[in-house]
């Protein structure tokens, strides 16, 4: 079957080296996915907020939380005690340590101007529009494609921008993530896992990401990178060490805990987790769905060094939301959000490549010649 030569990546997909069977294979693993996706419909949602004071909601969104610790910091208090006094009247959690988030932020938030805030965070947005503006170009092969790929990538960006999300550590590790992938290369990699090692310290669930990269790094063979991102997985560890015991020191065994991550909602909670952090809420949950799915089978398909990393990234988080997520807790998305929505301008190359090789009726005749 022959299809449009027209291309929007500069080569072919990884998808165009399948032979038929892989390609019929792979073109049935796609369509359970699309199905799976549509269980969005029916999977929990985020929990709505209750005005009932004696329960955890209390009118007061996480957002509010991270506020009023940054602001108790601001006037002198410790950011351990803060925080203690914050999650008990929100009526939050306070064990296991966990719940407590790491300080980086919130220090250093208290120590600058509002509006010093917002410029950084703009500055960081902006810093992932242009070097993945910059790795579009460079793997795409006309302009009118790469339009599309940045304003999927302003789709996913959407959350990002609100003012009303500066105290949110998701907003901030989820950027740092994307400017790690934006500016990581094979054989300039210090940067990317620098930047990474901010990410974790600001969200300690940034280490998904780099245990992502340490592995892709080992198995390619990259042995010094892989060291690299192991000794920010350690780096991380020791913090959250020292995280743990300041920790307990301000609370007890009578502060309630936390009900566990054992959600186990599956991919359609990934799938709606993703919307509902995207543009794509815009649209109707099931569009969505289905459009994420293709979108993170446009990256699996893109044949560039950085795309199995984002594709392995996403998987991730994928794998981590749909076992062990709450409904409150979809925000977990946002780690991922920047970067979720642009494989969509990589999928119809890679549609393209797999229908062909599925469809592949070219056989090989041997004819005898007789003398």
């Amino acid at each position: 079957m022959k299809l449009p030569a027209i291309r929007w990546l500069a080569e072919p997909t990884r998808f165009a080296a399948l032979g038929r069977s892989r390609a019929r294979i792979a073109l049935g693993v796609l369509g359970l996915f699309l199905l799976l996706s549509l269980t969005a419909l029916v999977t929990v949602g985020p929990p709505p907020v209750s005005g009932d004071p004696a329960k955890r909601a209390d009118d007061q969104s996480d957002v509010v939380l991270y506020e009023s610790i940054v602001a108790g910091v601001r006037h002198g208090g410790g950011y351990y005690e803060v925080a203690a006094d914050a999650l008990r009247a929100g009526n939050y959690p306070l064990r296991p340590f966990v719940t407590f988030r790491l300080p980086g932020l919130a220090m250093v938030q208290a120590h600058l101007p509002r509006l010093a805030t917002m410029g950084l965070l703009y500055l960081l947005v902006a810093s992932v529009f242009t070097v993945w503006g910059m790795k579009l170009r460079s793997g795409m092969t006309r302009w009118p494609p790469v339009a599309i790929g940045l304003a999927l990538l302003a789709a996913g960006l959407m959350a990002f921008v609100q003012p009303d999300l500066w105290a949110f550590h998701e907003i901030w590790a989820g950027l740092l993530v994307a400017l790690s992938l934006g500016i990581y290369r094979p054989n300039r990699w210090i940067e990317a896992v620098a930047i990474a090692l901010l990410a974790m310290l600001i969200r300690e669930t940034a280490a998904l990401f780099a245990l992502v990269m340490l592995a892709a790094a080992w198995f390619e063979g990259q042995k010094r990178e892989a060291i690299g991102w192991g000794v920010a997985l350690a780096c991380l560890a020791l913090a959250l060490g020292f995280h743990a015991w300041a920790v307990g020191q301000v609370t007890t065994a009578t502060d309630p805990a936390s009900p566990g991550w054992a959600g186990l909602h599956g991919y359609g909670f990934f799938a709606k987790s993703v919307v509902l952090s995207t543009a794509l809420r815009l649209l109707p949950m099931a569009l969505g769905a289905l459009l994420f799915t293709l979108a993170l089978f446009g990256w699996i398909g893109w044949k560039d060094p950085v795309a199995a990393r984002v594709a392995g990234t996403l998987a991730a988080f994928g794998l981590a939301i749909a076992l062990f997520a709450r409904p409150d807790t979809f925000y977990w998305a946002l780690m991922i959000a920047p970067l979720s929505l642009v494989g969509l301008a990589f999928a119809p190359d890679g549609l393209r490549d797999l229908f062909r090789q599925a469809l592949d009726r070219r056989r090989i005749t041997v004819t005898k010649v007789v003398p």
